[in-house]
């Protein structure tokens, strides 16, 4: 099932690769002819140096372009009123620890852990627990440090 992005994620994500592709790759191209003029290959480091640099900057690029493949662009301002969906911004109580968290659902390329709200992939596990949910709602969330008690107390619904 492909993800849920929006234009504004599909856009930097694609502004990303775009970068890397037509600026990046050719400055290191550059910088391995610039070595490889040096003469001999077998002990030039910046030569490997920049092959490498070159080889995971293509990694990268194929992870990007690998991620926006499996994903479709969705408006959010369609998505169902009044349950945990893409693109809403919910109001948890952490009903162990006795405190509130927000969480906005979002698409590839657009998560944001540091923000207010937290923007995490509509695919993490908190996600999938929530979606489809209301306010009300009891969650447990399965995480590495063990279960996760949740109750929804608040859905803003994407505009």
């Amino acid at each position: 099932m492909p993800n849920p992005i929006s234009r504004e994620g599909y856009e930097k994500l694609s502004e990303q690769i775009r970068q890397m592709e037509d600026e990046q790759m050719p400055a290191i191209a550059e910088k391995i002819a610039e070595a490889r003029a040096e003469g001999d290959l077998k002990e030039n480091t910046e030569y490997h140096g920049q092959r490498e640099a070159q080889g995971m900057l293509q990694a990268k690029i194929n992870q990007l372009k690998s991620k926006l493949a499996g994903c479709t662009i969705v408006d959010k301002s369609l998505m169902p009123k009044g349950v945990v969906t893409f693109g809403s911004v919910v109001t948890v109580k952490d009903l162990d620890l006795d405190d509130e968290e927000r969480y906005e659902f979002v698409g590839p390329g657009e998560e944001d852990y540091t923000s207010d709200p937290m923007k995490i992939l509509t695919s993490s596990p908190m996600a999938t627990a929530m979606a489809g949910k209301k306010v009300g709602d009891k969650v447990e969330v399965d995480a590495p440090k063990g279960t996760l008690h949740f109750e929804i107390t608040e859905i803003q619904d994407s505009k």
